[in-house]
């Protein structure tokens, strides 16, 4: 290996059941700088980051870390050998002190007892050298968001490491923060430190990048130095594929305003989100990591506190404060996190089919009717499975999204939210879940779509609402869809001002 580089990862290829996430793709990264991965969801960043610190070992390829190939077997190998990571997703122990959160697993010792003076003096001095405003003692649960990002930062920090991930550091930062975490990203390199930086947010990027590389669908795409490159350039190398004819849009006519949604503001995560939802219609919602397209839907569907704004459903005021009342509503929400809170595992296909729509087969319950709105459903969808007996966990995650599908169908909604349709399903049944859905709008419903894959959003939808950090910064017509304009918006953080004739 040259000295040039730190690290040197070479055809790596990772493939997890039914889908080939990594696709030979390389990363150089020299010391003493800040390497930029970039790319849409989806695009591999994260997934060759967790091959590198051995949460997901490689199919196959070569990693060369200071002149030594190494495949570390967990993350406490790579820790020991010089290697930190900040995770996107914070995973605190929030019954803990902020000390024993910093410490977790290797706290200083006095024969076998935990040595808490020590603990909580070395906290303290951690937090000095980097100028932290932490009360070590503080429980971990009663941080805000931010604090706990900043803990996680320190902790990474404090194992002396050769080379520092960070996979979107700044998502939940104000602007003192992402300044405070700048500092501190300059100090590491002044100690010859490499930090491996993943984030979409384009203004930090130019700021703080030496190196950029950008990944597609799981491919190597290129590299090269920050100054050869600028915001156009890269968003051309994220998007550059054409989309027109992986998603054919069937034309249907579209209704009067079902949905307005006047802005809706839930916390930090949603302000001020504006726009109308017609019969017939799928309108797209994109935006990149922490958009706040997740948490209006939510929002919508009563799943998340709304902190303002108001909901209307044919002119008529809505208030929603549960997914029941939603339900109730005529609208139905496919959830993003289809294993989190979409399936029940351990219950059959027809279980975890009418588990929204219960009320309807009486009391005690008409199983002989579950059973024919279940197999009328596995029939209509071409879901695959060899009885509706079956535990829905045993399904791909076509055929588990399938039944997702039914259970909503079989509510008869109106309005209809899917948000990720297609994440982690294959081809072919990503094919029927778009003829689906198009189907549906075809038949008067009206969809609102969330999707990180730009083809997807673009190809399906009518319109779309574009937001970048909790903020709607525009709504597009099917006539001016464009990648780089997506992307362009995705990044702003100039809310949308609707033109005089919208109003």
């Amino acid at each position: 290996m040259s000295q040039e580089y730190i690290l040197e990862m070479t055809d790596i290829v990772k493939e997890f059941p039914g889908v080939r996430a990594l696709k030979g793709v390389q990363l150089k990264v020299r010391p003493g700088t800040v390497h930029t991965l970039m790319g849409e969801n989806g695009a591999g960043k994260s997934t060759l980051m967790k091959c590198l610190i051995g949460i997901h070992p490689p199919t196959s390829g070569k990693i060369v870390f200071e002149g030594k190939e190494i495949q570390f077997k967990n993350t406490l190998e790579a820790l020991n050998s010089g290697i930190s990571m900040i995770h996107q997703e914070l995973s605190p122990v929030p019954e803990r002190s902020v000390c024993e959160n910093l410490w977790l697993g290797r706290a200083p010792r006095k024969g076998l007892i935990i040595d808490h003076k020590k603990m909580r003096q070395d906290s303290i001095e951690l937090f000095n050298k980097l100028n932290l405003d932490v009360d070590p003692d503080e429980k971990m649960g009663n941080l805000t968001v931010a604090k706990m990002q900043m803990v996680e930062i320190a902790k990474a920090v404090s194992y002396d490491s050769r080379i520092v991930i960070m996979d979107e550091p700044t998502s939940s930062l104000t602007d003192a923060e992402v300044e405070h975490l700048f500092r501190i990203i300059a100090e590491l390199k002044e100690k010859n430190v490499a930090i491996i930086y993943i984030s979409h947010k384009m203004d930090e990027i130019f700021r703080i990048s030496d190196d950029i590389t950008v990944y597609r669908d799981g491919e190597y795409i290129a590299t090269d130095r920050a100054e050869n490159l600028n915001v156009d350039k890269v968003i051309q190398l994220m998007v550059g594929r054409e989309v027109n004819n992986m998603f054919p849009k069937v034309e249907c006519p579209i209704g009067e305003t079902i949905l307005k949604v006047e802005n809706l503001s839930a916390g930090r995560a949603v302000k001020n989100v504006s726009f109308e939802l017609h019969r017939g219609e799928i309108l797209g919602m994109a935006g990149l990591v922490g958009a706040g397209r997740t948490e209006t839907a939510e929002a919508i569907f009563g799943m998340r506190h709304m902190t303002g704004g108001k909901i209307y459903k044919d002119g008529q005021e809505l208030h929603i404060k549960s997914p029941e009342d939603a339900i109730a509503n005529k609208i139905g929400l496919l959830t993003e996190d289809r294993r989190g809170n979409g399936i029940v595992g351990l219950l059959s296909i027809q279980d975890n089919t009418v588990l929204a729509n219960l009320k309807k087969y009486g009391f005690p319950l008409n199983h002989k009717k579950m059973r024919e709105d279940t197999e009328e459903y596995v029939k209509k969808l071409n879901t695959k499975t060899p009885s509706i007996e079956t535990p829905i966990q045993n399904l791909s995650g076509g055929n588990q999204q399938k039944v997702l599908v039914g259970r909503w169908l079989l509510t008869n909604p109106d309005i209809l939210i899917v948000d990720e349709p297609t994440r982690g399903i294959d081809v072919g049944a990503k094919a029927e879940i778009h003829s689906l859905i198009t189907k549906l709008a075809g038949e008067g419903k009206a969809i609102i779509m969330i999707s990180s894959e730009l083809p997807e959003v673009m190809g399906m939808s009518d319109r779309i609402v574009v937001m970048h950090e909790g903020i709607m910064t525009a709504i597009l017509d099917r006539k001016d869809f464009s990648s780089e304009l997506i992307l362009k918006y995705a990044t702003s953080e100039i809310p949308y001002q609707p033109a005089a004739d919208e109003q």
